[in-house]
């Protein structure tokens, strides 16, 4: 080989090399980035872990804060509201009645008939409204006219003519999905708002008067005759149907539980006489702490940032209102962390943008190729063309972020059920006969549940991994739908008949 082919063969494979070493260097670069957005995910899944025995440290907490809370005001984290609700709907109910439903972002009317005998409803007809969301930091007055035009419109449309409205006085079911200080089956003093309302000449007031009030100025002539939780309207209805139903849940935007107690346990208001011999008690869950649940430094900085910072712990573990948020931080960190999501990842620093029923669809996409995770990132984050690797990264954390909220969810239920004796472990009242435990039916509203197959799923396989196999058959979890308003037309039926 003459000295120009060698110097041509040296040239080319230093080329190759220095192709070579860059080559190297990129994919070295390539697996440093992916290795820190692995990183950042694998240490939020270890922060979220909900083994069985962490699981029952939760289930003997809220036990434990649940007496406490039954003990004394201010005890406890949990409020364990009384109700005065002691006789639940058991399907002889009859005749014709209304309901209205104040909840986070949507005011419900309805109608219910009832034909009593066992006949259950024979009809009923519900209407949805979007609250406007200036209303939530408005005034009373202006929230209070605006349900109030709502419900004479919708019993206007319903009774056929407004003289039929203004000439019979109909009693009403006010489902007011707020903690309330009861005061009566029909009144109540707002404690505070919860779930993004701040309308302060409401709290300390009763909330059933502001609505009286709205009626009267508009022309509707009725009064509020229960006023109810939406956990307590929810027990309800399951109670009409089955009277093995025990408690209710609700876990949606926000979440709640409520449980039928023995009066003898209501220790703050001894020598409150029942009719029954229990009474339903509103807990207020949302507000359930313990140094056991798996708090992550996502939580923290979300509750640091909170208007209601310290408050709502378990809410913000477990609600549709925290979930999304809660992802879109970890993605968050991951961009901070990696370039996997590309130079347009900006986006992900923006607070809530990301709702929890998008995280739910990405969470439950089955496609090949993630396409509607793919979608959600173009359209939410402006972030095209993500790769098929960081699509399954985001699906992960999304399902870290459900299972542990639905895992803590079921702990929180098995809760109640120990403390009413109902756990079939606990050895106190736990079973209908020797060695059997009681068929407890706890009923379950709003869309984290009815919605989202993964949420359910997780719930479900965490109340067989508390209980065990055999014990877990006991306890049903049974969907209430439309629950909080039907229940509370229903407990109207139940203390009409009574007086």
């Amino acid at each position: 080989m003459g000295m120009v082919g060698l110097g041509v063969a040296v040239g080319c494979a230093v080329v190759t090399c220095a192709i070579a070493a860059a080559l190297v260097r990129r994919r070295a670069r390539s697996w440093l980035r992916w290795g820190g957005a692995v990183a950042v995910v694998e240490g939020f899944e270890e922060g979220c872990a909900t083994p069985v025995g962490r699981l029952r440290q939760v289930v003997d907490a809220m036990a434990v804060e649940m007496y406490a809370g039954l003990a004394s005001d201010g005890g406890s984290k949990l409020k364990m509201l009384l109700t005065f609700v002691d006789t639940l709907p058991d399907g002889d109910e009859d005749g014709i009645y209304y309901a209205l439903d104040l909840g986070a972002t949507t005011c419900q009317v309805l109608r219910i008939q009832l034909g009593g005998g066992g006949s259950k409803i024979i009809n009923h007809k519900v209407e949805q409204h979007q609250i406007p969301q200036e209303l939530a930091s408005s005034t009373s007055e202006e929230l209070f006219d605006f349900i109030s035009l709502t419900l004479k419109e919708f019993v206007e449309r319903e009774e056929n003519g407004i003289n039929q409205v203004l000439d019979e006085r109909k009693e009403l079911g006010f489902t007011f999905s707020f903690p309330i200080r009861q005061l009566s089956i029909s009144s109540g003093v707002l404690i505070k708002w919860t779930k993004g309302f701040a309308i302060e000449d409401v709290v300390g007031k009763d909330v059933s008067r502001c609505l009286e009030e709205a009626m009267s100025r508009n022309g509707l002539n009725m009064r509020v005759g229960a006023l109810v939780n939406d956990t307590v309207g929810t027990l309800a209805l399951g109670h009409y149907y089955d009277k093995d139903t025990v408690a209710a849940v609700i876990i949606g935007t926000g979440t709640n539980a409520c449980y039928v107690e023995r009066s003898d346990a209501l220790i703050k208001s001894q020598g409150l006489l029942t009719n029954s011999g229990g009474m339903v008690v509103n807990m207020e869950w949302g507000n359930f702490w313990s140094a056991h649940l798996p708090k992550t430094s996502y939580d923290i900085a979300l509750d640091d940032e909170s208007p209601n910072r310290n408050e709502q712990g378990f809410e913000k573990m477990i609600s549709g209102m925290y979930l999304g948020e809660i992802v879109r931080r970890v993605l968050h960190r991951i961009a901070e962390e990696s370039d996997i999501f590309g130079e347009s990842a900006d986006h992900l620093s923006v607070p809530f943008i990301l709702r929890t029923s998008l995280m739910a669809a990405m969470h439950e996409d089955d496609s090949p190729n993630l396409r509607e995770v793919g979608r959600i990132l173009e359209e939410q984050f402006q972030m095209p063309g993500i790769s098929l690797k960081a699509r399954m990264l985001v699906v992960r954390v999304c399902d870290i972020v459900t299972r542990r909220a639905a895992r803590l969810t079921a702990a929180g239920i098995i809760g109640i059920l120990k403390k009413i004796g109902r756990d079939g472990i606990s050895g106190v009242a736990s079973g209908r006969a020797k060695g059997k435990p009681k068929r407890s039916v706890v009923a379950i509203e709003r869309g984290l549940y009815t919605n989202y197959s993964m949420f359910r799923e997780y719930m479900n396989e965490a109340i067989t991994d508390i209980l065990g196999e055999e014990i877990a058959q006991n306890v049903v979890l049974r969907v209430a739908e439309d629950g909080s308003g039907i229940g509370a037309a229903l407990l109207i039926a139940t203390y009409s008949s009574k007086r």
